[in-house]
């Protein structure tokens, strides 16, 4: 289920007089919970995503991830895109909302074959245990060929789109993917040890390439295939934006407000949470506290997770996410209430609940 498809079925009366409506519940994210309860409630707010996941999956009328192939090969299928042909030249919106479902689909292929290639195995770095060598060099040449052939059928779907501006606008989102996965690798291998002083600011910078320009970009793109001008692309790309920060920051809390967390479980020293309570110690003094972790040459990742607890670090990355999330449903007031609308202010309100 694409957002971007939420977004093609916000209504087209963007013009209206008079100032956009404020959300009928609570406009400001940090009235939903306070920032003291947010340990030990991970179930819940997975069941409430959930939730709100399917309830938009109803408004845009299916999943696009899980297509059944016995419908799309039938004999009916086949005819009713035969008659389709006929509009083609036409205003005809039928033929905007396919445009819209397919920009959705080549969306999630682009996503995918990224999260293939990122399978690939450093073979530097392969452990006894981990199988052996020529099975992992096997491997790699199949998350690359599979990577590879996803990507392909998402170019060749953005060629039959026929629009120039969403063939420019992916393309520039999967040029920033490629800088934001070069970012990550660049800090790889020190990210077992320490954290680089990159600060929150940069960081951001970072998050965005890797994980909400590819999100931002298609909602953009979606409001370009429905010819709406640039001001409502802007808010389209702003709730992506903000949307995918928002996201990228909850799923860097996970491991610090999950009630139960297994201490062989590790964390991204360069995630949000980490990187928030390094700039409030300062650099000698989390340098300090990495060297008291350390045991025996190793980092004891449930030692230093409780460290990081205890400092500011982990409420200020749930004020960040609140603040994208808030951000978020800024860019949605420009739209009229609509359904959809409703839906994607409730998958923000998932993404920054932590109670």
């Amino acid at each position: 289920m694409g957002l971007w498809q939420l977004l093609m079925r916000l209504p087209h009366c963007l013009g209206a007089s008079g100032p956009p409506r404020r959300l009928w519940w609570s406009p400001s994210l940090g009235n939903i919970s306070s920032v003291g309860s947010w340990r030990g409630q991970p179930s819940k707010c997975l069941a409430y995503w959930n939730q709100v996941v399917s309830e938009a999956e109803k408004i845009v009328g299916y999943p696009t991830s899980f297509m059944s192939l016995r419908c799309l090969l039938s004999d009916e299928l086949s005819n009713i895109a035969m008659q389709v042909r006929k509009l083609v030249g036409t205003q005809h919106p039928l033929l905007t909302t396919a445009s819209q479902r397919s920009l959705a689909e080549i969306t999630e292929l682009i996503h995918t074959a990224l999260l293939v290639h990122r399978g690939i195995v450093n073979l530097n770095e392969l452990q006894s245990s981990d199988g052996p060598l020529k099975d992992m060099h096997f491997g790699n040449k199949i998350a690359i060929l599979s990577g590879d052939f996803l990507l392909a059928n998402a170019c060749n779907g953005l060629a039959l789109l026929q629009n120039t501006k969403v063939v420019e606008l992916l393309a520039s989102a999967l040029m920033d993917l490629v800088q934001g996965v070069y970012h990550e690798n660049s800090t790889s291998a020190k990210e077992n040890y320490i954290t680089n002083d990159i600060g929150i600011s940069a960081w951001k910078e970072r998050a965005f390439l890797s994980h909400g320009a590819l999100l931002a970009k298609s909602c953009q793109a979606a409001m370009e295939l429905a010819n709406h001008d640039a001001e409502v692309q802007d808010m389209a790309f702003q709730y992506g934006k903000h949307m995918a920060m928002s996201h990228k920051i909850n799923s860097d809390l996970q491991p610090f407000i999950k009630e139960k967390t297994s201490d062989s479980t590790t964390f991204n020293l360069n995630s949000a949470p980490v990187v928030l309570h390094q700039e409030f110690l300062g650099r000698d003094l989390w340098i300090k506290q990495i060297g008291e972790a350390q045991e025996k040459g190793r980092l004891d990742y449930a030692k230093l997770r409780e460290t990081i607890k205890a400092g500011k670090g982990v409420t200020s990355a749930i004020d960040l996410c609140r603040y994208h999330g808030n951000k978020a449903l800024e860019a949605l007031e420009s739209f009229p209430p609509s359904e959809a609308r409703s839906a994607l202010e409730n998958i923000v309100f998932a993404v920054t609940r932590f109670s």
